[in-house]
């Protein structure tokens, strides 16, 4: 127990340690947070679906005609009919012939991982994956090739030096701290080249970019090219669990080699019902994606306005990147105090020297409440001795990071390849 406490401690020494708040309520554009009203800018509620009248209903009669758990496994008797409506229509959301519900995107970004990458195999997975990528790579019987952030040409040199083997390129749409978007074009064009599958997780891009809200991948124009797209119920959709759209030979394999699908107790009804609500809801209203990407668009105006580099993001994620811990866990309560809830995310979610705070607008915010939030966040980066004008971009903070770890090397050694333990957790 005294090593425990002793962690603890250096973690609040470092500005890393971590506690639970307390939200009252639904998860709205204005909360209760530990007893105390605050404008909530770090909910991935990004349409405003999750306490949206019709979703709440759909769950509340979904739990009345199926019961609030499934009880087994989707394989033993958890297969409901609220399960099979939901994936034809997913299905045929994102233009697949077929789709399949995990219980969370956790869960599906390792069952595809560990499915399709086998031994002799590459994973390809770009350095700023979710963490449920990376662990899935880690179970995976493949090696690993970690490439640099969207870097095409190190994605390039990591295939040639592995041609002839069997691959599999693995990449977030939308980059969950950064904001920014994978070049998915580019990547499929290369994958093709060298004979190698691809999968997108979209968790960040579905219902909230591309022409529908069908996400990055429709908006780049290769839907019939990506292989896999790992989507999630629990962000744009204001729901709980996550699937995966792909063919029908896809779905069948992942149907009987998919451990975290097989072994896993099927998503609650109540859950997958508000889902398919807010699939309905999506289409008829379809102006609630162009209401989120035009308040990404005012929130980076407003915060520009009070000194911050916003530069990098270009969707609904916008990151302030402060740079030390202790520092941006300080503005994070400063502007708490001042009813702004903006997140300070540090390592090892981030590289180190590059704590943010991790701004996330939502469709239902109005203009007057990020123009309130910029002002505020402003004033707690003075208040706490930070200058927004310092700031930098997040490439260009990332960049710097990396540097004082070892110096940049001119082209990528070939002993860099397959080494996992480079992406950070």
């Amino acid at each position: 127990m005294t090593e425990i406490h002793e962690r603890l401690q250096e973690l609040k020494e470092l500005g890393l340690y971590r506690r639970m708040r307390m939200i009252s309520g639904p998860q709205g554009p204005r909360v209760v947070l530990d007893g105390k009203p605050v404008l909530l800018l770090c909910s991935n509620n990004y349409l405003g679906l999750a306490d949206h009248p019709r979703v709440r209903e759909a769950a509340a009669d979904a739990a009345m005609r199926w019961g609030v758990g499934a009880g087994a496994s989707r394989l033993v008797s958890g297969t409901m009919t609220v399960h099979r409506r939901l994936e034809e229509r997913l299905a045929d959301f994102k233009r697949a012939q077929a789709a399949l519900l995990f219980g969370s995107g956790y869960l599906a970004n390792i069952g595809v991982i560990t499915s399709l990458a086998g031994p002799d195999e590459v994973v390809y997975s770009d350095e700023l994956n979710h963490a449920s990528i990376i662990d899935g790579c880690r179970l995976a019987r493949a090696e690993t090739f970690v490439y640099r952030h969207a870097d095409v040409e190190h994605l390039a040199w990591g295939m040639r030096q592995a041609e002839g083997r069997g691959g599999l390129v693995v990449t977030d749409s939308v980059f969950s701290m950064d904001g920014d978007v994978a070049p998915l074009a580019e990547i499929v064009e290369l994958a093709g080249h060298h004979g190698v599958r691809v999968a997108v997780d979209e968790a960040h891009g579905t219902g909230c970019l591309g022409p529908g809200g069908r996400g990055a991948v429709a908006e780049a124009g290769v839907e019939d090219e990506v292989d896999v797209i790992i989507g999630t119920l629990s962000k744009a959709l204001g729901a709980y669990g996550a699937f995966v759209a792909c063919d029908q030979t896809m779905a069948q394999l992942l149907v009987n080699s998919a451990r975290s699908f097989i072994f896993s107790t099927a998503p609650p009804p109540p859950a997958v019902a508000g889902a398919l609500a807010a699939l309905e809801l999506l289409a008829d209203q379809p102006q609630r994606v162009e209401k989120l990407q035009a308040n990404g668009d005012v929130l980076r105006d407003e915060l520009a306005r009070e000194g911050f580099e916003v530069a990098g993001s270009t969707t609904q994620i916008v990151p302030l990147v402060i740079g030390d811990a202790k520092q941006a866990m300080r503005i994070c309560e400063l502007a708490i105090e001042r009813g702004v809830f903006a997140q300070a995310i540090r390592p090892p979610t981030v590289p180190e020297g590059t704590s943010r705070l991790r701004l996330a607008v939502m469709a239902s915010h109005t203009k007057a409440e990020l123009r309130e939030a910029a002002q505020v966040l402003g004033r707690a980066a003075l208040q706490a001795g930070w200058r927004p004008g310092e700031g930098v971009p997040v490439a260009a903070a990332r960049d710097a990071a990396a540097a004082k770890e070892s110096d940049p090397p001119t082209q990528p050694p070939p002993t860099q390849p397959f080494d996992i333990e480079r992406q950070a957790a």
